[in-house]
């Protein structure tokens, strides 16, 4: 099954933090799903980062590689098709990032991994 992390959620997964569930912690940690982190995820961790509301302890060039390789997570490219289809898609939520990850969940046909309930709102199954 190939998954899609919301930045959240992987950033929870990667510090081990009490408030991943722990149907999410399966569904990351089951070798049989393939666990993707879109780069909108990085952009957005990048912008936070940067503004001080989220603190990382080390440069995000190796922050991320690293992580990816140490739990096999795969980047997951933003692409045309998933830029065009955030056009298309009713305002259930105004946050560009989750809309950028719906659409790519839709246009993937990938489960998202979110605390977030709004995902269901676009027909995408969410493991929380």
């Amino acid at each position: 099954m190939r998954v899609l992390l919301d930045t959240h959620a992987f950033l929870w997964w990667v510090w081990d933090a009490p408030e991943l569930s722990a149907k999410a912690r399966k569904y990351i940690a089951n070798p049989d799903n393939e666990c993707l982190l879109s780069l909108a995820s990085v952009w957005e961790i990048a912008i936070k980062s940067s503004l001080g509301k989220l603190k990382i302890d080390r440069p995000l060039d190796q922050f991320i590689p690293e992580q990816l390789s140490a739990n096999g997570f795969k980047p997951l490219e933003i692409g045309f098709r998933h830029i065009v289809r955030v056009n298309t898609m009713p305002f259930h939520h105004k946050d560009p990032f989750d809309r950028l990850l719906a659409a790519q969940a839709r246009e993937e046909k990938l489960l998202i991994v979110s605390a977030d309930p709004v995902f269901t709102q676009y027909g995408i199954k969410r493991i929380w």
